[in-house]
């Protein structure tokens, strides 16, 4: 089975950006292989850019009936290129089903990671997803680091394994024209028709929109992410030189820096919620600089913000509530 060199060394290309063992070595990659025409795609451009380098293995989430032969389906595509494949059962938990099996899948893939002494996890999360993503999120009022969606290159949640996502430049259409032109046929979950879920209803209303650019899309949620990661510096820079901490109290000295708006002082402040052990989105970062700025007092999520002048500088306090009293 003979995949065209020249989308074999694309993708070469794209892997090399992510995970430094492309041009050689022992080293392993892992396939998540679903079955699905992604990942299937995915399997293959591995498989012939790492010959006998690549594993691939399969979740069973055991939430549909036909999920056991769908893994069976994938392990037999393994074993026709020489591929070691391997199927993880897991139990979802209760809750938002997405996101749980989402976190079950995550996990289990990275103890098959450890254990098979793999150096790094590719998923087959391609352009589609992405753009999909990005408006689903934009469609939320999302801020940088949530308009960046996908990202490339990332961990998993409890391994130390290298996720890379090198896909991300190649729309669905072709992965799928990739898969079929060499005789497979990808599952098919009928998930993937399934209104419930935002994904679905996100992807049906794009497939309509023919004026919408997914290329271009999938360029600005990547320029997003360098953008993310350039405002992540600043923050910590400006944590370090601004703020001092007793164990007791935070001192940010926010208005002696020119930074103006509520980007860098918002994730500033939800640095020092951190280092007190709690936690506020970006939402809530902004609305307390706002606060800040005019003097206002606050309490939120156990801290107190308040405004103290100092020696003619102006100074942002925080410090746990004092306990309510009872009786």
């Amino acid at each position: 089975m003979i995949v065209d060199p020249e989308l074999v060394e694309r993708f070469r290309a794209d892997l090399s950006a992510l995970w430094p063992y492309t041009e050689g070595g022992p080293q392993k990659l892992g396939i998540a292989l679903s079955g699905g025409g992604d990942s299937l795609a995915l399997l293959l451009l591995a498989h012939a850019a790492l010959p006998e380098r690549v594993e691939a293995a399969t979740v069973d989430h055991r939430l549909r009936r036909e999920s056991a032969r769908e893994a069976e389906l994938a392990a037999n595509y393994c074993s026709e290129i020489g591929v070691p494949h391997q199927t993880l059962q897991v139990e979802v938990a209760e809750g938002n089903l997405q996101d749980r099996a989402r976190a079950a899948r995550y996990e289990a893939l990275g103890q098959w990671c450890v254990d098979r002494d793999l150096d790094g996890l590719s998923t087959a999360h391609q352009m589609d997803d992405q753009a999909e993503t990005f408006l689903m999120r934009l469609n939320r009022g999302s801020g940088i680091s949530g308009l960046a969606s996908i990202r490339a290159l990332g961990s998993l949640p409890n391994a130390p394994i290298r996720l890379v996502r090198p896909l991300l430049g190649w729309k669905r259409a072709e992965l799928v024209d990739l898969v079929k032109s060499l005789g497979w046929s990808p599952v098919e979950d009928p998930s993937n028709e399934n209104v419930d879920f935002d994904r679905v209803r996100m992807r049906q209303n794009l497939s309509r929109c023919d004026w919408l650019d997914v290329t271009a899309i999938g360029r600005s949620a990547r320029y997003l992410a360098e953008a993310d990661e350039t405002l992540k510096w600043v923050v910590d820079r400006e944590y370090i030189e601004r703020v001092s901490f007793d164990g007791e109290e935070a001192i940010y000295q926010a208005l002696r820096t020119g930074v103006r708006g509520t980007l860098v002082k918002g994730g500033v402040i939800r640095a020092i919620f951190r280092r007190f052990g709690l936690q506020i989105d970006q939402r809530v970062g902004a609305a307390l600089v706002e606060s800040l700025t005019r003097g206002i007092k606050t309490n939120i999520a156990g801290l107190q913000a308040d405004v103290r002048d100092l020696e003619g500088e102006r100074l942002w306090i925080f410090r746990r509530e004092n306990p309510r009293r009872t009786g």
